[in-house]
């Protein structure tokens, strides 16, 4: 009896294409706002020439917590400019917390994949198709941008600042009153961090990092930090769930409009934080 031969089409279905295509992904940004009026433009501008010159399918979510400033209104006209289906408005009466702007935000995401970041410059575009590289190559569940890894760094900052800004001489700054920046924070933070917990991720206090939609929604039902340790939690509850996480350095740079919103009360529920998951993990 001849033996048949199946073989496949070489011409496979538009559909077939559109599921296996990478094209198909699409990428949600959220975007958590408070007092970003001057910031607000120009980060949604360099969002969306990155993704346009990369011919990455996207969406740009703005959470925005009751700003005083007018950053809502700001955001009304980038919609009209953009289109609704590119910049989505979701804003919030009241500041509610980090955590609780990703939730919002996440219900009215259409893509696969989210990327958080700030809205102050500190985090460039330019580098979400690295990101989106890094996880297509490895598969990752997360992928991390961190500033203490190869040519990481953070920009903006003098020679002095940098040495004073490090772990080590901010624990022992005592002579006089601290200024603590949000670069002492993030620093100091991140180097207790990795002695208390070992979380295998180089950059635990960064908040610019890409994820599977489902990992996030998972991590988030999980956390139970607020504010800042928030970013911390997610990284040390995704190594207990066995995610997997890339990292891609990148550049930092200290906001050029505004001010910091990190305050001593960030800084004490930090330690709070900190000292929980220690405790408990």
């Amino acid at each position: 009896m001849a033996s048949l031969e199946v073989r496949r089409s070489p011409h496979r279905s538009r559909r077939e294409l559109e599921v296996r295509s990478p094209r198909r992904d699409k990428y949600s940004v959220l975007l958590p706002t408070y007092n970003e009026r001057e910031n607000l433009p120009l980060i949604v501008w360099l969002l969306v020439k990155s993704f346009s010159e990369s011919g990455i399918n996207y969406e740009i979510i703005i959470i925005d917590d009751g700003s005083p400033d007018g950053t809502r209104d700001v955001a009304e006209q980038l919609q009209k400019i953009y289109g609704s289906d590119r910049i989505l408005l979701k804003p919030r009466e009241k500041k509610l917390g980090l955590g609780t702007a990703y939730i919002h935000g996440m219900k009215h995401a259409t893509g696969n994949y989210i990327i958080i970041m700030d809205a102050d410059l500190s985090h460039h575009p330019k580098f979400i198709p690295e990101f989106i590289r890094k996880q297509k190559e490895g598969n990752f569940d997360i992928v991390s941008g961190t500033r203490y890894k190869g040519n990481g760094g953070v920009y903006g900052w003098d020679l002095k600042r940098k040495i004073i800004s490090c772990p080590g001489w901010s624990l022992l700054r005592l002579s006089d009153p601290p200024i603590l920046t949000s670069w002492d924070y993030s620093r100091g933070a991140n180097f207790l961090t990795q002695i208390l917990l070992r979380p295998g991720a180089s950059d635990l206090t960064g908040s610019f990092r890409l994820y599977r939609k489902e990992v996030l929604e998972k991590l988030i039902e999980k956390c139970v930090s607020k504010g800042y340790v928030f970013q911390m939690e997610m990284i040390v509850r995704a190594r207990q769930l066995n995610y997997t996480i890339g990292e891609v350095p990148i550049s930092f740079v200290d906001r050029v409009y505004g001010e910091s919103k990190l305050g001593g009360n960030e800084i004490v529920s930090f330690l709070k934080g900190l000292l929980t998951l220690f405790a408990t993990t």
